[in-house]
């Protein structure tokens, strides 16, 4: 007892596994109980006992087994996680419960197995009861028998798949055991009651006296059929409902179940497959082409034993069939053809679908040999073609059909009547389209009137069963003809016909049955008790199977609606007959005036109009019932009838006619009276008017179609120009009135071929205006029947179809009385006929096809076929040359698809990809005929996507996609074809048809069923060892998904292996989520109801209809609105949707939030952190926002359609005020969301999103919200992302939305993540986050800078070294904006540069850097205020104004700063601050009038700084020296701002003042050191025109025109004076030539009146700027331009162009202006332009002209200067990695070796050259040294004696390179440093030099010192200024004293280093130069004036500054 107390205490999951029975039984017991107690099916508790309930089952203790089996059952009954045990139980309970001797054990394993099936794992257990028949203990056997019988018995065949159990139980016939044969016996009568006669085929090899036994037993079995007595848990409401009936013993829907039952299973799919091409004789091709008929006879024999198996294996029987087709066709032997016939019918029974492949070759030779007698030939051959029927669509055959209805023979029409009869019966209203049924009965209809009885009787008969399968309603249009004796035979016919379910329509029914019977969707299965053939069944299924594979509405063969409406409303008008003139006279009396018919031929033609106005009358009042119209028109054409020479007579007459044919019942007999007449007169000045519409009413009446074909074909038998042209002009104005609908195209093709080659234009120009309206309705394939025009002829029509491009057709405005009173008859038939009728899709029926069956003769396939590739390669080469030359093709192509089908696998890949493209170019010819090749073509096209090489593969995926274009999908997806090609293991196949099908299905709105048989292949390649497959298949899944439903898929994986199950599951469940939804059925409003309906619906319905015109075929669809129920539906449902979104969108859940940021950290979830955002981060999201937001919404949010997000974000956008709080609540998945569609490419949707992100953080300021730094993390780092994209339009919203952050999230907190963007890769990015942190650090002060400021700035000073411009820029503009705000602490911060770097930084804090001494104390104040009231959003992020309120943002400023980046191509980010202040100042005066100069307040703040005085003071400062600068320089500055004015009239003011100096030859100096700025501002303005005022409408285009007019005088005038013009900078000279070729190339300015004039002004004043400026500068911009253009992605190929001729001409007057060029800063930029574009990537250019410039450049030059061009590459920095220097080498060796005498000189030059080179290098380390020393303040005496020295050493040596890059004052502090060293050399008196030293790279500035300066230094300074300022005309003179003969002009000196500076960049210089100027000149007035004491000095100097300080507080008082 003692060890019983051990184990009494363990838990009850512990006693199950203990090793004492006792214990275990006593566990189990526990168990029991417990799991009868545990109510919550879901409880942990289940759990436990997983890993258990195998062991309960398969305790080796007898006893305790038992209770183990009880409580297994309790737990598989009630634990929710039982499933996961099915398995290994049920195998256990087969091994080791089946086997006990216990019944109660025995039966408790069999209630385990029922169990589980209950539960929904009836697979799993199968299979294992499966595995169990295959035990060697009997009892194991019997049982799972008994098993599988209860099971059937209990829960029918749909549960219990019988497949698997019939499969193997002849095989338990065949058992040694008596139990087991009797078992299976009384499971064989089971089976037999539920699906009967399908039974039979599989047992019929069983032993006889067994099956006699079984035939016993069946017959007992009563006839009614059983029912499902269990349930599954998912078929609860079933069991309510049996239950119900159970207790009310009714058995009321035993019939349906019954046909249900017998529909379910197919007696085809119980069957084996059976190999049969391997089984057949090896000689049997050499036989059948014996010319003994025995042997053939033979042959067929061995065959035809073969194909009696009931279902074959699926193979390639493409040859068998061949060889047999050739028997039937061609054999004389009948007995032999009756026999080949025979082995087609088994094969076509055997193999069902897959012989749907060979169809299309066999059935055109099954009809053709129907003219034979005999009777036993022909039934074979009916009954070979209705097996074959079987396996295909009547849609597949019926071209083949049409082609032998016309048939001489009558017997070949009369069996092809019978074979459609019996076909019919087949279909389905489905299956059945009026596309199809349309030609049948047309064809039939011919048929029905043959002089041959037979084909009359069998066209009744197949007419008959047509009518009774879609019914009376469907096929009347078809029969408007008849007469009623024929339609009445036909209804008879209907009446009798019996259709496979075994219904016969009732002999008096007739109509009654006609009409009911379509209401049934498909005919109902057999009532009667099943045959025992397999035949009726196999209809059956073949027509249930055939709703999925009817084919599809599109390429219809003829116009349905037109067709329709005049068969049944036009049968009285085209019988009326013609009435006699006698008759007419008579009939004309009686209505109208006696008067009027008297005078109607009178001579008078004033009576004749006397007469015709009564006539009008008459007509006018007439009743419609008795208008004779026929009669009147008649008097009409009377003499002089259309031959009336009186127009208002004629006019009159037109008139009459119209109203004749509006008022009354006018008839195509009376219309055909005056259409001569009409159309002779719809080209006359005066009357064409109404004739036009006199035409137009006899359209409305007689139908368009009919009309237009008859005025045409008249038009055209005459040969009057004026009337052909305006038919066509009626004709294409009548298309748009009354629609397209029905218009004969072919009829009109030739006639408008005809006017296209008239000589007259206006017939040609009125064809292709026809031909413009044509191509709205019927798109791109019209103009296939115009590709053999001649080239000119067709540009002009492929010029009117671009016009149309993207038009939509004009809603019809007529309706013809006719079709709209026939669409009210037939309501919604009419209606859909209409829509089938869409002229639009008939196109590719409409073209001429040719049929090339004759021309794929025997010779080409066997050449096709043969054994050398070479002879194989012909013979398609003749192949694509027939399809080639035939253009357009009929399906019949012979023998060729098998041909092609065995080249597709061929070893040679050359041939294999000709055959693709063959296959392609079949596609185009055949169209949509190409249907019937699929199953023969198509798949072996995708087995080639199996191929290694990726190049097959593509071209293969390429000719898929062109023959589905064509073909559609379904009948790709029908049968078990791709199927097939996916179980093949192939991972290429698998990747590329999975990712087709990912790409296609969800453009489907179904698929046939036959998908589901990929599902397997599916999964198991989501489990494929290949990762590219299991990535193709996870796509593919939801797209699958979404046609079949997750429940489906779902029960499929019930047969995959457990570990395999868990996966699959896992993967449907995720992919469940991303199920897109299936396309919405195309509205029918448009073929129902008016244009407007079709459109009113939905903006969204517009923009998803965009993508394939279906608004067009809409309106092809229906000629008239038409009434009823159907056109109301999109009125009814609106509202519907309206309810179901007028909710909140968003959800507030309180603490969701804070729930979701405590998940994340707790890494409960996936963290927001990805570099491009995987699947689970969508669904992890998706999730999340489930709770949140509207279901609907949330749809919307992650539809597939970019349209439908769209839609989304306008539904937030308007919900954001109103729902503000819920927004907040759920912002971090709203911008979590935004994240994700930043990594989308479509801009539309990008733009949309930015507008709600500005909205959105507009309201978050509002709401005084700030972000959370869980919502900041997930956030920005995307956001930063997109200031780098490509697109201006983005990266301006993304800086916006930056500045606005700043509102809502800390400064200091964003720093760190810009910092983080500057490490991208993206230049734009690195550029834009460097501007972004310069704004922060000038907006908010150094606090910004995080972690610290030190290390930030030398992460940012790092960039000042990147290779790119922009880059380089924004990092020294953030550094310069550093300087601004701590001085020069900056370079403490940035750390250690390299010299080129700290040399560029110091240029630019010079330049550009204020000079207001800010303390960081007030920055800092100044952040709080800015943290208080937050300026304008965009302020933060843009460049402020060096002014007291930094919040302010100039408009102009702004635009001009996203010109500027769009114009210079991100080459110049960041503007300088000056300028923006110059724009500033425009603004305000625009605002208040100033009288006094803008320009002077930039400089007054600095002036009131101490003044560093020069020693020697002479006297104080001339007065008269403020005004003179402020009446000369500052007025001109002043006048100069103006002119880049936004305001027109300001602007154009300004121009012409400055014009007025430059007109005047003495007062246009005053210009000079001005030209720059003034071409600035010129430059702004042509951006400004281009960008603002051109776009406005209110701008007044005159003033445009008059302002451009302006604009050009003045330039025109100031590149007149070559003076003025070589000022003008290089980058400046850029600016101007792109801003001058822009507004050339702007077609807008062409299209304003003297527009043309500008451009032409525009042109001379191009070559003005060429021939005027300085050479060198021009050269350089034009280089630099060029470059530009070409970097830029803008697509500036117009531009470059113009570039590249402008340096043509430069090249061209090279030889004249050589030497004035500076060849080393010319070298310096092609070198420049040749690193960006080398050679490699000049040539992948589209064009080589830039290659060709750059070329003819170097060789001018090299033929100009020879040698000696390889000393001007000065400038260029490690020349020899320059591909300049390589390539100027060689071109002077190669025109060195061509010259002759001359090579001995160049050799000797080259050689003295090359000494020179080898010095060169030490010489400029030499020369740098020395300038080194000359710019440092201890050095510079020593220095400038040493340069001294090396220039006496050297006096040919070449200082302009270094001089080049330093300051002109430094230039010329070294020139008189010189010249002071020369005179004291000479023995003249020491000048002593200045003390104010200038560095390199820096404008000088004062510096305070206290050494003496001479008179004679200011004195040089003095000269230098006053002939800058234009105050001293001396520039010759001095040029020719002092300075070096080629002295460039002084603005060209301003830029800092060899590249070139922008405009923007040049006014700054400019600026500081008037400084400069300023200060100099108060020097020059002092060392002159030669003062006597210092202290005399200071009181005027102070007292001058007290008046600038007055000037100062004046100037800011007037702007107050």
């Amino acid at each position: 007892m003692g060890d019983d107390s051990e184990w009494m205490k363990l838990p009850i999951d512990q006693k199950c596994e203990h090793k004492v029975w006792k214990a275990r039984l006593n566990g189990y017991e526990e168990a029991l109980k417990l799991f009868q107690k545990i109510e919550d099916e879901k409880s942990p508790e289940w759990g436990k006992y997983l890993g258990l309930i195998k062991k309960f089952v398969t305790d080796s203790n007898a006893v305790a087994q038992l209770k183990g089996l009880e409580a297994a059952l309790a737990f598989i009954e009630n634990a929710h996680v039982a499933g996961k045990t099915t398995g290994e139980v049920v195998s256990g309970v087969v091994t080791k419960v089946f086997n006990q001797p216990k019944a109660r054990a025995k039966e408790l394993g069999m209630d385990i197995c029922l169990m589980y099936i209950e539960i929904e794992k009836s697979e799993v257990v199968q299979d294992e009861l499966l595995k169990g028949l295959d035990n060697k203990n009997p009892k194991i056997v019997v049982a799972c028998i008994e098993t599988l019988r209860k099971a059937l018995s209990e829960f029918g065949s749909k549960i219990v798949t019988l497949k698997p159990v019939v499969k193997v139980l002849p095989k338990q016939f065949e058992s040694r055991e008596k139990a087991v044969r009797d078992e299976s016996k009384l499971l064989a009568v089971e089976i037999y009651r539920w699906i009967r006669d399908a039974l039979r085929p599989p047992l019929q090899n069983i032993n006889s006296v067994q099956l006699k036994e079984l035939e016993e037993e069946w017959v007992k079995l009563p006839p009614s059929p059983p029912k499902q007595t269990r349930f599954l848990r998912s078929q609860q409401d079933l069991k309510a409902k049996f239950e119900q009936q159970q207790a009310q013993g009714g058995e009321q829907s035993d019939g349906d179940e019954a046909e249900e039952t017998a529909a379910a299973v197919d007696p085809y799919d119980l069957l084996e497959p059976v190999e049969i091409l391997s089984k057949m004789p090896k000689d049997f091709y050499e036989k059948i082409e014996a010319k003994k008929w025995q042997e053939r006879k033979e042959a067929l024999e061995a065959v035809d034993s073969l194909t009696k198996n009931p279902k074959l294996e699926n193979g390639d029987y493409g040859d068998l069939v061949r060889a047999l087709k050739k028997v039937v066709g061609k054999d004389a032997n009948v007995m032999l053809v009756s026999m080949a016939a025979k082995c087609l019918a088994g094969l076509a029974s055997g193999l069902r679908k897959k012989f749907g492949t060979y169809a299309g070759q066999v059935v055109p030779t099954i009809l053709e040999k129907f003219k034979e007698k005999k009777l036993q030939v022909v039934q074979s051959l009916q009954e070979a073609i209705d097996a074959i029927f079987l396996t295909t669509t009547l849609q597949n055959l019926s071209e083949d059909i049409l082609g032998v209805m016309d048939n001489k023979n009558p017997s070949i029409k009369q069996q092809a009547s019978l074979f459609l009869a019996r076909s019919f019966r087949h279909c389905t209203q489905a299956t059945l389209p009026k596309s199809v049924l349309k030609p049948l009965c047309a064809a039939l209809i011919k048929q029905v009137n043959d002089s041959a009885p037979e084909v009359r009787d069998a066209a009744f008969e197949a007419l008959g069963t047509a009518m009774k399968v879609v019914g009376e309603k469907a096929v009347n249009p078809f029969f408007s003809d008849l007469e009623k004796l024929k339609l009445d035979k036909i209804k008879e016919c209907a009446d009798k016909v019996e259709l496979p379910g075994g219904k016969k329509g009732a002999a008096g029914g007739g109509s009654a049955s006609g009409d009911k019977k379509p209401a049934a969707k498909a005919p109902p299965a057999a009532e009667a008790p099943p045959k025992s053939s397999a035949q009726p069944k196999k209809s059956q299924t073949a027509s249930a199977s055939k709703p999925s594979a009817g084919p599809a509405k599109k390429g219809k063969p003829a116009s349905a609606a037109g067709g329709k409406s005049k068969k049944t409303s036009d049968s009285k008008e085209t019988t009326e007959a013609e009435i006699s003139p006698e008759a007419c006279e008579e009939l004309a009396a009686a209505v109208l005036p006696a008067s009027c018919l008297q005078q109607l031929d009178s001579g008078n033609w004033k009576e004749r109009l006397a007469s015709m106005e009564e006539f009008q009358r008459a007509v006018e009042t007439m009743d419609k019932a008795v208008m004779p119209c026929q009669a009147l028109v008649r008097m009409l054409a009377k003499k002089p009838g259309w031959k009336e020479t009186n127009f208002q007579v004629m006019q009159m007459k037109l008139h009459i006619v119209a109203l004749v044919a509006q008022r009354g019942r006018f008839s195509k007999t009376s219309a055909s009276v005056v259409l001569d007449g009409l159309v002779d007169k719809i080209g006359d000045v005066k009357c064409g008017g109404n004739a036009k519409s006199a035409l137009t009413a006899i359209g409305e009446t007689c139908l368009l179609p009919w009309t237009a074909e008859q005025v045409v074909s008249l038009a055209f038998a005459q040969k009057n120009p004026k009337n052909q042209a305006e038919t066509l002009n009626w004709l294409a104005n009548a298309m748009k009135e009354f629609g397209f609908a029905g218009i004969n195209v072919k009829g009109f093709i030739n006639n408008v071929k005809t006017a296209l080659g008239a000589t007259n234009p206006a017939v040609r120009t009125a064809a292709i205006a026809l031909l413009g309206v044509m191509y709205l309705y019927m798109g791109q394939p019209l103009r296939m029947f115009f590709e053999d025009e001649k080239p000119a002829l067709l540009a002009q029509i492929d010029a009117e179809f671009e016009k149309m491009q993207g038009q939509s057709p004009p809603a019809p405005i007529r309706s013809t009385k006719k079709t709209a009173a026939a669409a009210e008859e037939e309501g919604e038939e009419g209606a859909e006929q209409d829509e089938d009728g869409g002229a639009g899709q008939d196109i590719m029926d409409l073209l001429p096809r040719t049929d090339i069956s004759d021309k794929i003769t025997s010779d080409l396939v066997s050449k096709i076929g043969d054994k050398n590739w070479k002879i194989r390669k012909e013979g398609l080469d003749e192949a694509a040359a027939v399809i080639s030359e035939a253009k357009f093709i009929t399906p019949n192509i012979g023998e060729l698809p098998l041909a092609l089908k065995g080249r597709l696998s061929d070893s040679n890949k050359i041939l294999v990809q000709q055959t693709l493209s063959i296959l392609q170019q079949l596609a185009t010819a055949m169209g949509p005929g190409l249907k019937q090749h699929v199953k023969a073509l198509g798949f072996p096209v995708i087995t080639v996507l199996g191929d290694s090489k990726v190049n097959l593969r593509t071209a293969a995926m390429a000719t898929l996609q062109a023959w589905v274009e064509q073909t559609g999908m379904k009948d790709w997806l029908e049968g078990e074809d791709l199927s097939e090609e996916l179980k093949r293991e192939n991972p290429f196949l698998r990747q590329e048809v999975l990712g087709w099908l990912a790409e296609k299905l969800p453009t489907l709105r179904s698929v046939p069923a036959d998908l589901m048989l990929c599902v397997p292949q599916l999964f198991a390649c989501l489990e494929d060892r290949n990762a590219d497959v299991r990535k193709k298949a996870q796509d593919a899944l939801p797209t699958v998904m979404m046609h079949l439903g997750y429940d489906k898929m779902n029960k499929a994986t019930g047969k995959l292996k457990p570990a395999s199950k868990d996966q699959v599951v896992a993967m449907l469940e995720k992919a469940r989520t991303l199920m897109p939804a299936k396309p919405a059925a195309p509205a029918k409003t448009g073929g129902k109801g008016s244009a407007e309906q079709s459109r009113a619906p939905s903006a969204s319905r517009t923009s998803e209809d965009f993508t394939d015109k279906p608004e067009a075929k809409k309106i092809r669809g229906g000629g008239a609105a038409k009434k009823g129920p159907a056109g109301k539906k999109p009125a009814t449902k609106g509202p519907k949707d309206d309810e179901d979104k007028s909710g909140p969108i968003f959800i507030l859940v309180p603490n969701a939030k804070e729930q979701r940021i405590k998940e994340e950290k707790q890494l409960k979830i996936l963290k927001w952190n990805f570099i491009t955002p995987r699947d689970e981060y969508v669904e992890q999201l998706k999730t999340q926002m489930a709770a949140c937001f509207a279901k609907w919404l949330l749809d919307e949010m992650f539809h597939f359609d970019f349209q439908r997000q769209v839609k989304a974000i306008g539904v937030m956008i308007e919900r954001l005020n109103s729902e503000s709080e819920a927004t907040i609540g759920c912002l971090d998945l709203i911008l979590k969301w935004i994240t994700l569609r930043f990594f989308e490419t479509n801009t539309t949707i990008l733009m949309k999103v930015l507008e709600y992100l500005k909205l959105l953080f507009t309201m978050l300021n509002r709401e005084n919200y700030h972000l959370t730094e869980y919502e900041a993390n997930s956030f920005v780092p995307y956001l930063i992302l997109k200031v780098g994209e490509s697109k201006d339009v983005v990266r301006k919203d993304v800086r916006v939305i930056l500045g606005m952050l700043c509102k809502v999230y800390p400064a200091s907190k964003l720093f760190p993540f810009l910092m983080e963007g500057t490490k991208s890769k993206n230049s734009k990015q690195r550029a834009e986050c460097l501007e972004e942190l310069g704004c922060l650090i000038e907006g908010y002060g150094m606090n910004v800078c995080q972690p610290t400021p030190a290390k930030s700035l030398k992460e940012i000073a790092v960039h000042i070294g990147d290779r790119d411009t922009s880059v380089r820029n924004a990092a020294l503009n953030t550094v310069v904006a550093v300087y601004n705000v701590c001085g020069d602490q900056v370079y403490k911060l940035i750390g250690n540069l390299s010299e080129k770097d700290m040399s560029m930084l110091e240029e630019r804090i010079k330049r550009s850097a204020k000079k207001t001494p800010a303390a960081p104390a007030k920055q800092s104040a100044a952040e709080k205020t800015q943290r208080e009231q937050p300026a304008n959003p965009n302020a933060t992020f843009l460049r402020k104004p060096a002014q007291e309120d930094p919040g302010k943002l100039k408009i102009m400023y702004r635009t001009y700063r996203i010109q500027s980046r769009q114009n210079a191509h991100n080459d110049h980010p960041s503007i300088p601050k000056e300028f923006q202040l110059d724009l500033d100042m425009i603004e305000q005066d625009q605002r208040s009038v100033c009288e006094l100069p803008d320009l002077v307040q930039h400089q007054l703040d600095e002036l009131l700084e101490p003044v560093m005085i020069p020693e020697p003071k002479i006297r104080a400062i001339s007065p008269h020296f403020d005004d003179l600068h402020s009446s000369t320089a500052s007025t001109i500055n002043f006048v100069i701002s103006q002119v880049a004015s936004g305001d027109i009239g300001t602007s154009i003011q300004a121009l012409a003042q400055i014009d007025e100096v430059l007109r005047q030859e003495d007062k246009a100096d005053v210009m000079s050191g001005h030209i720059d700025q003034l071409l600035i501002a010129t430059i702004m303005q042509l951006r400004l025109i281009n960008s603002t005022h051109l776009a406005d409408d209110r701008v007044d285009k005159k003033d445009l025109i008059k302002l451009y007019s302006c604009i050009m005088g003045n330039m025109m005038s100031l590149f007149s004076m070559e003076m003025l013009a070589r000022e003008a900078s290089i980058g400046v000279l850029k600016d101007l030539m792109h801003s001058l070729i822009t507004l050339m190339l702007d077609s807008r300015v062409e299209d304003v009146e003297d527009g043309t004039q500008v451009i032409r002004s525009v042109n001379l004043l191009v070559i003005r700027v060429l021939e005027h400026s300085d050479q060198t500068n021009i050269f350089s911009a034009l280089l630099v331009l060029l470059q530009d253009t070409l970097v830029s992605n803008a697509g500036s190929l117009k531009v470059s162009e113009l570039v590249m001729k402008c340096l043509w001409r430069m090249i061209r007057f090279l030889p004249e202006n050589i030497n004035s060029l500076n060849l080393d800063r010319i070298l310096l930029d092609v070198h420049n332009f040749m690193k960006v574009f080398p050679k490699e990537k000049l040539k992948q250019l589209k064009t080589d002209v830039p290659h060709r410039t750059l070329k003819t450049l170097c060789h001018t030059l090299c033929k100009l200067t020879g040698v000696k061009i390889l000393d001007h590459l000065s400038m260029i920095e490690n020349r020899n990695e320059s591909e300049l220097e390589a390539y100027l080498r060689r071109v002077v060796k190669h025109s060195g070796n061509l010259s002759g005498t001359k090579s001995d000189r160049g050799n000797e030059k080259s050689a003295h050259g090359t000494d020179d080179r080898m010095s060169k290098a030490k010489v400029s380390d030499i020369l740098s040294e020395i300038f080194k020393k000359i710019g440092s303040k201890e050095n510079t005496k020593e220095g400038l004696t040493e340069l001294y020295e090396y220039k006496q050493k050297y006096s040919d040596a070449d200082l302009e390179p270094f001089l080049r890059n330093t300051s002109q004052f430094f230039q010329s502090y070294v020139e008189r440093g010189l010249r002071v060293i020369e005179s004291e050399r000479e023995g003249k008196p020491r000048i002593q030099s200045s003390s104010v030293i200038p560095q390199h790279n820096v404008e000088s500035s004062l510096s305070s010192s206290n050494e003496e300066l001479k008179p004679a230094v200011y004195y040089e300074r003095l000269k230098i200024l006053r002939q800058r300022q234009g105050l001293e005309n001396t520039t010759r003179a001095l040029s020719s004293e002092d300075e070096p003969p080629q002295r460039p002009a002084i603005s060209s000196l301003l830029s800092s280093k060899p590249s070139v500076a922008s405009s923007t960049d040049m006014l700054h210089s400019k600026l500081s130069q008037l400084k400069e100027s300023r200060e100099l000149y108060q020097q020059e007035h002092n060392a002159r004036s030669g003062s006597p004491t210092r202290a005399r000095a200071a009181s005027p100097a102070t007292a001058n500054l007290d008046d600038l300080k007055k000037r100062l507080e004046r100037i800011k008082s007037k702007r107050q």
